[in-house]
This record gives C-alpha cells, sequence and structure tokens, in this order.
C-alpha cells in the first residue's frame, strides 16, 4: 500500500476533535520492539531470555515548509513545543488504519541546498501506549 492519502492530526487535552496538520511528507516506522532481557538461572545450558519493556524508537514525521499564517504546521506544533504540554495525535492511513497515541513535541527545520526543498521534522516523545485500530 502507498503512503499517499495519510494523514496526522493533533489535539490538545480537553479539546473533543482533532485537527488536521497538514504538508506531511513522510511517516515514521510505528511499533514496539520489547527489549530483551537475560533471565538464566544456574541449570540453564544457554542463555535464557524474556521480552522486557516495549521501546518504540524514535517517531519523526517530515513535513513540507510552511511557516505562511498562523494555520501552519510549523507554527502550531512550535507553540506545543514551547509549552511543553503532552498532546493527543491520530495518524490515519489511507486504508483507514488509525494509530493514536500522546506525545510531547519537539520541531527541527531541516536544512536544505540548491534545488532542494525545504522541510522540517516532527520528533515526538511518547508519553502512552500506542493504540492502533484496524480499518472496518
Amino acid at each position: 500500500m502507498l503512503a499517499n492519502g495519510a494523514t496526522l492530526e493533533v489535539k490538545k487535552s480537553g479539546e473533543s476533535t482533532f485537527a488536521k496538520l497538514p504538508g506531511l511528507k513522510e511517516l515514521p516506522d510505528v511499533g514496539v520492539e520489547p527489549e530483551k532481557v537475560e533471565n538464566t538461572t544456574l541449570e540453564d545450558e544457554i542463555k535464557q531470555y524474556e521480552n522486557g519493556i516495549g521501546d518504540p524508537g524514535d517517531m519523526t514525521y517530515k513535513f513540507k515548509w510552511d511557516n505562511g499564517d498562523a494555520k501552519a504546521s510549523y507554527r502550531i506544533l512550535r507553540e506545543y513545543e514551547k509549552t511543553g504540554e503532552t498532546v493527543s495525535f491520530k495518524e490515519t492511513l489511507k486504508d483507514g488504519t488509525t494509530t493514536e497515541f500522546d506525545a510531547q513535541v519537539a520541531v527541527k527545520r531541516a536544512g536544505a541546498g540548491v534545488n532542494a526543498a525545504m522541510e522540517f521534522d516532527l520528533n515526538l516523545s511518547l508519553q502512552s501506549n500506542l493504540k492502533i485500530t484496524d480499518p472496518a
């Protein structure tokens, strides 16, 4: 499936509806890899492991650069970064699969050169589990 048609939406705590963030260009890997915890006893002949706490890794979304008005994704997200508040996100894929989570925001304008498009990165620090909902 192509990523075309995917959206990312955001809402503050206490708000009832999500607002679409325009200019989304690239999605991060989404999922949780549990850490491998060694739990070998003196009776074991080889090391034994258990799954530990999950680590989703870095979640970075790429956006087209636009800082033209107050509704630009860059300005909205930079405001969340300034306040340090945890906000809710909802990613929706073309087939209807959704992933919802809470995160703190860090925004970084990416560098660019001759004949290269300007972008910015939305780096998220997860503050909740990932809630993945399959399409109907």
